[in-house]
């Protein structure tokens, strides 16, 4: 991994603003002065050099250009040998399908476990190594959209830590799974075990330090996987049986410098979110991407805002202008049609809001 920061700097201390040629004659400067250089393919070498090149001309720009430090995109960070598993990006020209493997360019040829199909001839591989020292290979393909029949339904959708989401249908709710305070016992196991098997500073690490901290790596994998499977397959319910989905921009960042931020943490906001757009764009449903601002202070019948915020132990909202009376977060839900313009009448134990 230091071969790529030192590759990556030649190419692009020079000159920031480096053309795809001048960066393959410099590749092919260094591959002539570096006999640790040409024992690889130049493809993936072509690849990080002009991906790094690309991400700090982006950056420079940006700084230039004073955009705000919170909207400017960040220099290329490439992590160390011990730190970043190692990774390889080939295009089209660098790999090819034969016969269910995988041949990269160089003589290397993979015998791939598929997951699935290739919708489609792909662009361009990425194979890498995760922490359980695992390898993977994933494509660039064209994205296919899969229709789903029209249902004429509509749904609010509200992030939440007691609830990971709400929504207003009771039967799509999605209830907290817990995923890490199930598995936190075994975790805190190996943790401990890591502590009193540490060796010191510049020492190699021992056998049974390497055996509890791949024992670690497992169980945080498993939890992550379980996770993103939890999302996955509410989001796939959710849009078979919804056509437009009001959902709340959330952004759970905040939450870290909470009480709740490990609860907050295990419920997985950010990869449920995700994993919902991502369904929807796949299956061509429509998203609504509404600002949470005020979203538990307003009514969503009648419209009418609360003078004070309520606090988190408050579980009803109850409108004084109206008189309605409803659980937080379902009425937060409902809050999310009205401001995304949906209808509301046909979502489940939802009225529509009076003229």
């Amino acid at each position: 991994m230091s071969r790529k920061v030192h590759l990556a700097n030649k190419a692009t201390t020079e000159n920031s603003t480096c053309g795809p040629a001048q960066l393959d004659r410099l590749l092919t400067e260094a591959r002539g002065a570096m006999a640790w250089l040409r024992t690889g393919s130049s493809v993936p070498q072509q690849q990080i050099i002009r991906d790094f090149a690309r991400s700090r001309a982006k950056a420079l720009k940006d700084i230039q250009a004073k955009v705000p430090m919170r909207q400017r995109a960040g220099m290329p960070r490439i992590k160390t040998k011990r730190k970043a598993p190692p990774t390889l990006n080939y295009t089209q020209r660098g790999f090819r399908l034969k016969d269910g493997r995988l041949r990269l360019a160089g003589g290397i040829v993979l015998t791939v476990v598929w997951s699935r199909e290739l919708p489609g001839p792909p662009s361009s591989v990425r194979v890498y190594r995760d922490s359980l020292g695992h390898w993977y290979c994933s494509f660039v393909v064209p994205t296919v959209t899969e229709a789903l029949p029209e249902t004429g339904s509509v749904i609010g959708i509200d992030w939440g830590v007691k609830e990971t989401a709400t929504t207003t249908s009771d039967t799509h709710d999605l209830s907290h799974a817990a995923h890490g305070k199930t598995a936190a016992v075994k975790l805190a196991h190996y943790q401990r075990q890591m502590a009193r098997r540490r060796t010191p500073k510049n020492r190699p690490d021992t056998k049974g330090y390497k055996k509890a901290r791949r024992a670690a790596a497992k169980m945080h994998k498993k939890i992550t996987r379980q996770r993103t499977d939890t999302g996955r397959k509410w989001a796939k319910a959710v849009v078979r049986d919804f056509d437009h989905l009001a959902v709340e921009d959330f952004r759970p960042r905040f939450l870290a410098k909470s009480t709740m931020a490990r609860k907050a943490a295990d419920a997985a906001i950010g990869a449920t979110k995700t994993a919902l757009v991502e369904m929807a764009r796949k299956h061509g449903r429509t998203v609504h991407l509404v600002n949470p601002a005020h979203t538990t202070m307003d009514c969503a019948h009648c419209g009418a805002r609360a003078k004070h915020r309520l606090p988190l132990s408050e579980r009803t909202y109850t409108c004084t202008a109206c008189g309605t009376v409803s659980p937080r977060d379902k009425n937060s839900a409902r809050v999310m049609l009205v401001r995304a313009g949906l209808n509301p009448a046909s979502a489940d134990l939802v009225s529509a809001a009076p003229c």
